[in-house]
């Protein structure tokens, strides 16, 4: 079978999710398709290898028009779609337009003074500005919450004392794993206050005296992503810069929950692309005189992996219409992303194996998905912390504290 003879077969949205979408929204991701088809897919891999980013392209990424799609008038399923087809061909970038869209842009939706709306939204929201996240800590991941160690004390500029009513604040700390850290223009920082113990979030400009980033090496995943350790000494930051909706923890799971939901349509897109390139192999591949498809356990790997991706998507499907609904809750969010998650394991593992030999090399992309997967098992929220937050909501007793 060729290659063009795939285009007659079922899709891996075996059950027509996209169908629930308007007609603008389908002709928007159709745009969005051609996109990566063009500018991305055939360049990812090398971008990966390299462990560079492919910073030439965000301003056709901003052309498209699609951060924070919900802000624009489009559906929560469509915002997740977005996620899910960016990731379908190539994760890395998937993760730089959620971090830098879906935490720090709408942080400035949410939480964002009018002056700092003003000043930084539309330079952002159009990738002329991009910025980070900075949450994680190096000692702290799942218990960042309770064991935050980066301070900020607030003082005035002009004696230098600590005064509750200063203009300045001086931050001091760490922060780990900061996706878009090593060339963001701006990150969205949270710390401790001295004074009183709560969590505060602040603009700070990655340029600013006290900033020093480094990135991390020698990833196995997620290599296109520039993830930084960064260190604070001293740094001065301005009142304006404080995020005036920010002031306790609490105000972060909003985000977070938003956050966890476009992971969660990661783990579908890395499906889909996991059964797309094993489709694909396990038809144009001869092994005894016949296409790898033709036998019974290629078959049934394939099919496992189908039902995987399309009980992900409707899922998710679900999760949109709680979202549209003002009702998704952190515990069925982190159902989603720990279930998830396991499914993508599993898939991304029978896909890797279809290929055989060629699943270990980047030129099939199989080892690339498979690769990327472990990252998202991981991050914003790891499959046994998602798992404990749904053991808690069903139970009453939580098994964290």
């Amino acid at each position: 079978m060729s290659p063009a003879d795939l285009s007659q077969l079922p899709a891996a949205d075996f059950f027509a999710v996209e169908s629930m979408l308007s007609q603008a929204e389908r002709n928007k991701l159709a745009e969005l398709r051609d996109f990566l088809a063009s500018e991305v897919a055939p360049y990812a891999a090398d971008w990966w290898n390299k462990a560079e980013f492919p910073s030439h392209i965000l301003p056709k990424l901003a052309a498209l028009e699609l951060s924070t799609p919900a802000h624009r008038g489009y559906s929560h399923l469509f915002a997740g779609l977005v996620i899910a087809e960016i990731t379908r061909v190539d994760t890395s970038l998937a993760t730089f337009f959620l971090v830098h869209h879906d935490l720090f842009v709408e942080s400035l939706h949410t939480f964002g003074t009018d002056d700092q709306k003003q000043r930084l939204l539309a330079d952002a929201s159009e990738l002329r500005t991009t910025g980070a996240f900075a949450l994680t800590e190096p000692l702290h991941g799942s218990d960042v919450a309770g064991g935050m160690e980066t301070r900020a004390r607030r003082i005035s500029s002009s004696t230098g004392e600590a005064d509750d009513d200063g203009d300045t604040w001086v931050l001091n700390g760490a922060k780990r794993w900061i996706g878009n850290g090593t060339f963001c223009d701006y990150m969205l920082v949270w710390a401790r206050d001295e004074a009183d113990g709560s969590v505060r979030g602040f603009i700070v400009d990655a340029t600013l005296p006290g900033v020093s980033r480094s990135r991390i090496e020698n990833k196995i995943a997620l290599r296109t992503v520039q993830n930084a350790d960064i260190e604070f000494r001293d740094v001065r930051i301005p009142e304006v810069d404080r995020f005036g909706g920010i002031s306790s923890f609490e105000d972060t799971k909003e985000l977070l929950r938003s956050s966890r939901i476009m992971v969660a349509w990661q783990a579908v897109g890395q499906q889909l692309a996991a059964f797309d390139v094993a489709r694909q192999y396990a038809v144009e591949r001869h092994q005894f005189g016949r296409p790898l498809a033709h036998f019974q356990l290629i078959q049934q790997q394939l099919v496992t992996m189908l039902g995987n991706a399309v009980a992900g998507m409707a899922m998710m499907a679900g999760i949109a219409r709680l979202q549209d609904q003002g009702a998704a809750d952190m515990p069925q969010v982190a159902l989603a992303k720990s279930y998830l998650s396991a499914r993508m394991r599993e898939t991304v593992a029978l896909g890797r194996s279809i290929l055989g030999g060629n699943g270990i090399v980047t030129d099939y992309r199989m080892a690339k998905i498979f690769a990327d997967a472990e990252a998202i098992y991981t991050y914003e929220g790891s499959f046994e912390v998602n798992t404990l937050i749904v053991g808690r909501a069903v139970t009453g007793i939580s098994a964290i504290s």
